[in-house]
């Protein structure tokens, strides 16, 4: 992206990265696929797909490591979608900028730079996939966007980074739990999210109460409650088939089932909903999403959704 002559930020024909110098001190070959040119809203698990088929090809051919640049708006989905459904070998790394190509401070080719580093340090293996902006190493389970505009946006709320890129390279002070890859050759589409407010009722839940309708992540309140008012309607889609699960809409902390009143999550519990731990509610479809797509249903649905360590 770049400001044109009306300060919009529009979208280059070529990227601008590509025209400038990274400093690679002679050790890094640097092969480069520009497979997309999408702002991150056009960015469909379909898209997705092909990232991970790619990068699948790219482990063939024996490459020792892969940076992606994405936007940032749709950037912790992608990243954590190919956290889930690759081999937790080589080192997978996302950046991206906050400040356009043109702009005073652009953050686009430092950032990049950075996420080479930390691609080419052997420490950077069996990592999971990373997301690495402002001189920060992030897990993609749990990296979010947290500003729309600052740059230094990405945040794990509750664990923090686990290292940091300094002029020598990558430097970590924390290990991500083990991972286990699934397997995809296809993504499903029809998986919906939606975010629980005060005074909610079955209107939202009853409109995607559809035939095609694949699976539901709903942000409950607080500890992952509901206004009773919606029980009702995700009671219709429960005995539709359509697996349902819950987390919070809080910036920190996990849904559990706790409060037993009408729309509290341990009436939501015996309901049928998964309660799913640590993530937030786009980071849990992408799981539900990676979850059907390779045809996990009922209980094993239930144990992929609640593992804490994939």
């Amino acid at each position: 992206m770049s400001q044109n002559e009306n300060g919009e930020v529009v979208q280059n024909s070529d990227n601008p990265i590509a025209e400038q110098q990274v400093i690679l001190n002679g050790k890094i070959n640097l092969v480069t696929d520009e497979m997309f040119n999408l702002p991150s809203p056009h960015v469909t698990p379909a898209v997705m797909m092909k990232i991970n088929d790619r990068i699948k090809q790219a482990m063939n051919e024996g490459i020792d490591g892969v940076v992606i640049t994405h936007g940032t708006d749709t950037l912790e989905e992608t990243a954590y979608f190919l956290d889930l459904t690759l081999p937790n070998t080589i080192p997978i790394v996302l950046t991206g900028a906050m400040r356009s190509s043109n702009e005073i401070g652009s953050d686009g080719l430092y950032n990049f730079q950075s996420a080479i580093k930390v691609a080419a340090a052997d420490e950077s293996y069996g990592k999971g996939v990373l997301v690495v902006m402002n001189d920060e190493i992030h897990t993609a389970r749990y990296v979010t966007k947290t500003h729309t505009t600052n740059v230094a946006t990405f945040r794990t709320p509750t664990f923090g980074p686990i290292g940091i890129v300094t002029h020598s390279g990558a430097n970590y002070f924390q290990e991500l739990i083990e991972t286990e890859a699934v397997e995809l050759d296809k993504v499903l589409d029809n998986v919906f999210l939606l975010k629980a407010y005060a005074g909610m009722d079955g209107t939202l839940f009853d409109a995607i109460n559809q035939p095609t309708t694949r699976g539901l992540v709903i942000e409950g309140l607080g500890a992952g409650n509901l206004p009773p008012e919606t029980l009702p309607a995700v009671q219709r889609l429960i005995d539709n088939g359509v697996p349902i699960v819950l987390v919070s809409r809080c910036y920190n902390g996990v849904a559990q089932d706790i409060y037993d009143y009408e729309g509290g999550g341990i009436q939501l519990k015996r309901l049928g909903l998964i309660l799913c731990k640590g993530l937030n509610g786009q980071k849990a479809r992408i799981k539900l999403l990676v979850g059907l797509s390779a045809g996990k249903r009922g209980q094993e649905l239930v144990e992929f959704v609640n593992n804490a360590v994939s």
